[in-house]
């Protein structure tokens, strides 16, 4: 009975603690925590939320630096660190689990310094703090933990058991280049590491057009933004830097983001300054850029990195490549350089819009450099790999384990090319052919996988036109890959509507007969496919009609782009490419008629409406005639003249403008109408609308000019300016349409949208 008793007190006991840590911690008063935690062990382990939190957990999400440090320390000395640590949340998080997700360096340091084997610990997800810290994209997170690793023991801490994927994995899907690029410094093995799934990281960065250039739309003033931004190459951070790096943020974080063009202007003449006496030209030597013109590497320290097995070199600035320009000029570049950042200062640098643009040339020059060392490190291992199956020599540490069993399953794989080579279902072992169906993983690329496509025909496949380059320089001979329903990079870069892939392919010297002549497992030529209309509308341009206008367009040019008779006239269900046009475009063909009825049908209104005025004015003379000459009274009055030119041009720029709308509601919409016929129809139809609702303005404005211009005088056109804001405003609100039916008319190849 007394056991009992005893028990059912340390239970309210234990009960009591709880709501008081949750109590304190909810209302910010930690310093009641750390009492309780040094007052009461018990209080280390005490799960106080419905998530299963410590408070130490609370804490670190909390960012509660000192509160975390001075709780470790109560921790470490009731020596029960080990078992507090390791206490995971209902998701199985760790505390190392959540600093590590948050990005807080000096929490990292904190709590791994208790006992490296942390990073190791993994939640029921089976991710590592290590994972985690690469899967939120904390780069600094990642340095600090991978700097406390022993050995070659981060091999076994960056990859999840289940579906094979790495960290190298989740840096290029979450598109942290930053991290990628240090992973690949520091885990050059990763390279080659397949998932489940049967994908490798240069088959995922192939299947993200949009951190490439090619796959942005950066038009008018944005692209001469973009121009003069300058973004450095990624380098190896050292395993100091993640601690620096922090301070750094938290300095930035003293001032508000307003202030940024300020700080950034301050920045600037310190730069200036370090220009002028030459600093910049010490530490920057040997720096380079992808789509700016500053010094060029030489791939020779990258070669060095992946010759070295654990990714370390004695010195990295041992390896400098040749220059463009002699070191003595560096200093009048970055004055060129710093010219062009005073431009971006002066026109707001800390503006969202300028921000955004300079990440993302960030990422467009940071994702060819991975693309770059991928496939040069790749090329040392002469393509073992396929990107269908894991390898099964892949990855082993010196003590003999192996840390991917769940790749290899030891089973001894065939060993053939990534980007010649694809392998079918057939090739592949029992064990791996079934991992396909697995729920986790990169589900788009698990279906790329199975199809057998390599990363040449995926990134023909988006669009990635920077990849495609590089693999043919270096890998001529993939521009006979296929994949298992017998399409190449010319049928796939036709079939999802690239131009720019195409045209590339076009102006290659190349075998056109074997290449551009292909055809798939159910026959179809390239014209067959830039026939057919998918699910997706890809073009870059508003409203069903000019659709369907660069869908004759595409098709005509894939069509010209090779001799008469060059392509296979019939499939092998006896269709020609023109058969498939029909068919797939009936219903586009429709919803653009529609479109342009209704589009005509409003301007119409509009333009018969100004006909109407135009033509009463037209016929009235403002101060009517003089009496003994019958002629207007201002006629030698210069606003006069105005007035009669500009009624004049509104009345028959009108009259055209119903008649081009009126000839478009009474077309017969076919299929060859919309390559030319419509659009120019209602190219002109809106520019007579838009010069007969200016010359009417003029006109109205005029004409009325003579009864306020004794009274008013100058200060009249403020006024008239004022009332014809509401006509302007419907003018304005169609000159994006008319911008873009211009660049559809006169434009030879359509352009790709990436959305």
């Amino acid at each position: 009975m007394a056991f009992f008793e005893q028990n059912v007190s340390s239970m309210f006991v234990e009960e009591e603690i709880k709501k008081n840590l949750f109590r304190n911690a909810m209302s910010g008063k930690w310093d009641e925590v750390i009492k309780t935690y040094a007052q009461r062990p018990e209080a280390h382990s005490a799960k106080i939320t419905r998530s299963e939190d410590t408070a130490l957990h609370i804490a670190i999400s909390d960012g509660q630096e000192t509160t975390v440090e001075l709780l470790m320390e109560e921790i470490i000395r009731a020596q029960n660190s080990w078992e507090v640590l390791t206490i995971g949340n209902e998701l199985g998080n760790m505390p190392l689990h959540l600093a590590a997700s948050l990005g807080n360096v000096k929490m990292c340091k904190l709590i791994a310094g208790v006992d490296s084997r942390l990073i190791g610990e993994r939640n029921k997800d089976n991710e590592t703090p290590f994972f985690l810290a690469v899967l939120h994209g904390k780069s600094d997170a990642f340095i600090c933990l991978h700097s406390m690793c022993k050995g070659e023991e981060g091999y076994s801490y960056c990859k999840k058991k289940d579906n094979g994927e790495t960290i190298l994995h989740s840096a290029i899907g979450g598109e942290y280049f930053d991290i990628a690029f240090q992973i690949i410094y520091l885990y050059p093995k990763l390279i080659n590491a397949v998932t489940v799934d049967g994908v490798t990281p240069l088959h995922l960065l192939a299947s993200k057009p949009s951190a490439f250039k090619s796959g942005s739309q950066i038009r008018g003033f944005r692209r001469l933004i973009y121009q003069f931004i300058f973004v450095d190459e990624l380098e190896e951070k050292s395993p100091d830097h993640s601690l620096s790096q922090g301070l750094q943020y938290d300095t930035k974080a003293k001032y508000p983001e307003n202030y940024q063009t300020c700080v950034g202007f301050v920045r600037l003449l310190i730069n200036i300054y370090r220009v002028l006496t030459g600093h910049t030209q010490k530490e920057n030597k040997g720096q380079s850029d992808a789509e700016n013109p500053r010094v060029q590497q030489s791939s020779t320290k990258e070669k060095s990195h992946a010759s070295d097995p654990k990714g370390q070199q004695s010195d990295p600035k041992q390896a400098q490549g040749h220059q463009l320009f002699p070191p003595n000029h560096l200093t009048c570049f970055h004055a060129i350089k710093l010219v062009s950042k005073s431009m971006l200062v002066i026109l707001g640098l800390g503006s969202r819009d300028i921000v955004k643009l300079r990440e993302k040339k960030e990422k467009h020059i940071w994702s060819v450099q991975i693309m770059d060392k991928l496939l040069e490190h790749t090329s040392t291992y002469e393509y073992e790999n396929n990107g269908r199956i894991p390898q099964g020599i892949m990855l082993q540490i010196p003590d003999g384990s192996t840390p991917f069993p769940a790749l290899g399953n030891g089973i001894p794989f065939p060993r053939l090319d990534p980007l010649t080579k694809p392998m079918s279902g057939d090739d592949l072992p029992p064990e791996t052919s079934s991992q396909g169906d697995r729920k986790n993983g990169n589900k788009d690329n698990g279906q790329e996988m199975e199809k057998g496509e390599t990363p040449i025909l995926i990134a023909a496949k988006n669009g990635v036109v920077e990849m495609v380059q590089k693999i043919l320089e270096l890998f001529p001979v993939a521009i006979h890959d296929m994949n298992t329903d017998k399409k190449n990079i010319v049928l796939l870069a036709v079939e999802n509507r690239h131009p720019h892939v195409y045209k590339f392919l076009l102006d290659k010297k190349i075998m056109k007969e074997t290449i551009f002549r292909k055809v798939d497992v159910e026959g179809n030529s390239a014209l067959h496919l830039a026939a057919k209309l998918g699910d997706r509308r890809p073009w870059l341009i508003p409203g069903a009609a000019l659709q369907m206008q660069w869908e004759i367009k595409w098709y005509e040019f894939v069509k010209n782009s090779m001799p008469l008779h060059f392509f296979v006239r019939y499939n092998r269900e006896g269709k020609t490419p023109r058969d498939i046009f029909s068919e797939s475009h009936q219903k586009l063909v429709e919803s653009g008629g529609q479109w342009l009825t209704s589009t005509s049908e409003s301007c119409s209104v509009v333009a018969a409406l100004i006909a109407t005025v135009a033509f009463a004015t037209s016929a009235t003379f403002p101060g009517g005639f003089r009496e003994e000459s019958e002629k207007p009274t201002f006629e030698n009055e210069p606003a006069f003249n105005i007035f009669a030119i500009s009624s004049l041009v509104a009345l028959c720029f009108s009259v055209t403008s119903v008649v081009m709308f009126l000839a478009i509601l009474t077309s017969r919409y076919q299929e060859k109408d919309f390559s030319k016929d419509l659009p120019n129809r209602l190219l002109v139809g809106l520019t007579t609308l838009f010069v007969s609702i200016a010359s009417i303005l003029i006109s109205f404005c005029s004409g009325h000019f003579f009864v306020l211009k004794d009274k008013l005088k100058y200060a009249a056109f403020p006024v008239y300016a004022f009332t014809c804001l509401p006509v302007t405003f419907f003018a304005m609100a169609q000159f994006p349409l008319y911008f873009d039916l211009i660049r559809a008319t006169f434009k030879k190849v359509p352009q790709r949208s990436y959305r």
